[in-house]
């Protein structure tokens, strides 16, 4: 098989990049997991969600599920061009390879403006949240600063921005499957009072209460939410091996984030009515609040800062890699 890869290859002309400028190889294996569960994981799934389910209703797993084996199905893609093609690893270069020079030039741009974007994006969102809690300080003034922070972060070292993802993207999981426990609870009957409350994925006009095709349409705009995996690609050419990196994390990562998102988006339709969730207003809080959990809004407040600042800090990074 890799003789086959390697004799593929030769035949799209791969061949090792050779530049005079490398980049470090301070990234451990640690590092690169957490940073592509902290891509995915984002406020995508803790606040953009909400419309999702707004939208097709309970079947919003099943959105959420299509566009997640979709995502599965590139990370595999990626993993194995990683393993097949010598001295490309990130994946505008795989495009280049596969595809021609023009491919490789188009993705790479749109990639890098892709996340341009989104650093000013998460920055805006960043400051209102921190506005909410001291109304006196202005959002533009916040979002300066939080700019400046995770850009100095970036400024130390590959290994600092590392360390900073690794433990951003370890809150989102714990607060992930604190959530996913407490609302498995409330499901089954254990804590509710009320019994199992899994009848909410079919009492409110069925489990598809705006029909099929709209979960299907759903699918297409959820693809956003999970956008993010991919700067595993890009972190994984800073570890010491990163053809194994990519080859042995990108499907197992991208298979647990999708089994969080799924679940989670699942126990929330199933405790909380689908037509009580409210597009923009995350349904991790209305859950924690239907529940009975007083200090939930600002538990999730917090946990969406965290996830803001997560893709950010992502953010500076990949657009300085994508230019390198």
């Amino acid at each position: 098989m890799s003789e086959i890869s390697a004799n593929v290859a030769r035949e799209l002309g791969a061949t090792p990049m050779h530049d005079s400028a490398e980049l470090s190889r301070s990234l451990k294996s640690r590092h690169v997991s957490m940073i592509a569960i902290g891509g995915i994981i984002g406020a995508g799934l803790f606040v953009g969600s909400s419309t999702t389910i707004h939208t097709a209703g309970p079947a919003a797993v099943v959105s959420f599920a299509i566009a997640g084996f979709i995502i599965l199905l590139v990370m595999r893609m990626l993993s194995e061009m990683a393993l097949a093609v010598d001295g490309v690893q990130t994946f505008p270069e795989f495009a280049r390879v596969g595809l021609g020079h023009l491919a490789g030039f188009l993705s790479g741009w749109l990639y890098w403006y892709f996340w341009m974007v989104v650093v000013a994006i998460e920055a805006i969102a960043g400051a209102q949240i921190i506005h909410g809690w001291f109304p006196g300080i202005p959002e533009f003034g916040i979002g300066i600063g939080l700019m400046a922070l995770l850009t100095a972060v970036n400024l130390l070292s590959a290994k600092a921005y590392g360390e900073f993802e690794f433990w951003f993207s370890s809150i989102k999981v714990a607060a992930i499957i604190v959530f996913i426990l407490l609302t498995a609870a409330w499901a089954f009957g254990f804590t509710s009072g009320d019994g199992s409350s899994f009848g909410n994925l079919t009492q409110h006009g069925g489990f598809a209460p705006n029909g099929w095709g709209v979960v299907l349409a759903a699918a297409t705009s959820t693809i956003f939410s999970l956008c993010g995996a991919e700067i595993a690609t890009i972190a994984a050419a800073e570890s010491k091996e990163p053809a194994k990196v990519i080859g042995r994390m990108t499907v197992s990562v991208t298979l647990r984030i999708l089994i969080f998102y799924i679940l989670s988006i699942l126990l929330i339709v199933a405790v909380v009515p689908w037509g009580n969730i409210v597009p923009k207003v995350s349904p991790f809080a209305t859950t924690l609040a239907f529940m009975g959990y007083p200090a939930g809004k600002l538990i999730m407040e917090a946990v969406v800062l965290v996830a803001v600042l997560s893709c950010l800090n992502s953010g500076l990074y990949v657009t300085s890699r994508a230019l390198f």
